[in-house]
């Protein structure tokens, strides 16, 4: 059987397919699969892909020459560049990062799109080189590839992470065999008879520990085990208006607990400054506070945390379900469809979260430290909402997708 996985555009779509295509090697060792990234996460799939054990062959690693069942392989794609809640006034007044971002972005990102589907023809269109069924994991990368696998009568899967589905997945559900959804939906409407509530897949290493083992893990990231720990991230490339605002707190925040700081690779250097709190001797964190860039075992430093601050990105908070995780979010309402916020919002209701909307927060970063003050010092409000929280997740999620898929496949 051959399966094509598509993903990229965001870690947030690399996770959870990588995931996937774990469980499927699991119940299908001599698999073979095509993963299709766009070329800002190519070596990063690579490198994650090497990493997997596969049980067949001794030596033999994902994406290794020795082993012909993976092939790692670049894309064309063309992002769209939308932003929520901004006027047509606004693109003309003083937002010029803006208007070029949706102008000239926009004429880059056809050109990208129109290169993708070419592309994904001329891989696709010979017998020999089909796969017997596509996963699509959301976004603008996995377009043209089920556009393409539509117009070749291919069958595809795709994923959606969100409350609100993306333009790409909106353009694509129609034709879908399997919409899969990552969030909870009304399967009452009409016309949905082909989706699925699976969850989000989230990497092996993403489990709930012991209040033992979470000591051991703010140790090794060099904190007090007996202090609690506030952890702050906005992913990968992270977020500007988190950092800012914890730039106004942080002197505060380290008064009642020890603090963990992912600035993300687009802004560290922007917030090395901070690096003033960070004291080291003989190799020993002296302080209660720590900055990083970003690092390969977040699912440890998520681990340590008591109190985790962060975007409302579906994955990340697949992550801290699991984890069960008493998390702050910070959605940014100005991305398309405002999923994150709408992703927030659901989990608010359910008494699972608490939320800080990024628009107050960056007007008042207090919000933000009162907030984190007060889990601190309510250990049963923390437990609480971590268990809330825990039962929202579906530790099955990447199970669930690779019988989907499996099963088309194999009926192809």
């Amino acid at each position: 059987m051959k399966v094509l996985v598509v993903g990229g555009g965001s870690g947030g779509h690399i996770t959870p397919a990588v995931a996937v295509v774990r469980e499927i090697l699991e119940k299908r060792p001599r698999t073979k699969i095509d993963f299709w990234t766009d070329k800002k996460y190519y070596k990063n799939v690579v490198k994650i892909t090497t990493e997997i054990g596969v049980h067949w062959g001794e030596e033999d690693k994902l994406g290794s020459k020795k082993n012909p069942y993976i092939q790692v392989r670049k894309i064309k794609a063309g992002k769209f560049h939308r932003y929520s809640g901004l006027t047509l006034e606004n693109y003309f007044s003083n937002h010029a990062k803006t208007l070029r971002d949706v102008t000239f972005g926009n004429v880059a990102g056809f050109f990208g799109f129109t290169c993708g589907i070419f592309q994904s023809f001329f891989r696709l269109v010979g017998k020999k080189n089909r796969p017997d069924v596509i996963f699509l994991k959301g976004g603008f990368v996995g377009l043209p590839v089920g556009i393409v696998a539509k117009w070749l009568k291919i069958p595809y899967v795709v994923h959606e992470s969100d409350a609100v589905p993306g333009l790409a997945n909106r353009m694509l559900m129609k034709r879908a065999r399997v919409v899969a959804m990552g969030s909870p939906f009304d399967e009452g409407i009409k016309g949905r008879e082909n989706w699925a509530w699976v969850g989000i897949p989230v990497a092996a290493e993403y489990k709930k520990i012991s209040a033992t083992t979470q000591k051991q893990l703010k140790k090794s990231a060099g904190f007090d085990p007996e202090k609690p720990l506030v952890m702050v991230t906005g992913g990968s490339q992270g977020a500007e208006h988190i950092n800012l605002a914890m730039r106004k707190i942080l002197p505060e925040m380290l008064k009642f607990a020890s603090v963990g700081l992912v600035a993300g690779r687009k802004h560290y250097e922007n917030m090395v400054d901070l690096k003033k709190y960070e004291e080291w001797d003989k190799a020993k964190l002296q302080s209660n506070f720590r900055l990083w860039e970003f690092s390969p075992a977040m699912n440890e430093l998520l681990g340590a945390a008591d109190v985790v601050i962060s975007r409302a990105g579906a994955t990340t908070i697949a992550e801290l379900a699991i984890l069960s995780k008493p998390v702050i979010l910070v959605p940014y309402e100005k991305l398309p469809g405002d999923h994150q916020s709408k992703n927030a919002e659901r989990l608010e209701r359910a008494g699972a979260v608490v939320v800080v909307p990024d628009s107050k927060m960056s007007e008042n970063p207090e919000l933000l430290l009162e907030e984190a003050r007060t889990l601190i010092r309510s250990p049963k409000k923390r437990e609480e909402l971590a268990q809330k929280l825990h039962e929202e997740s579906k530790t099955n999620a990447a199970e669930r997708l690779a019988d989907i898929l499996v099963e088309i496949g194999a009926g192809n």
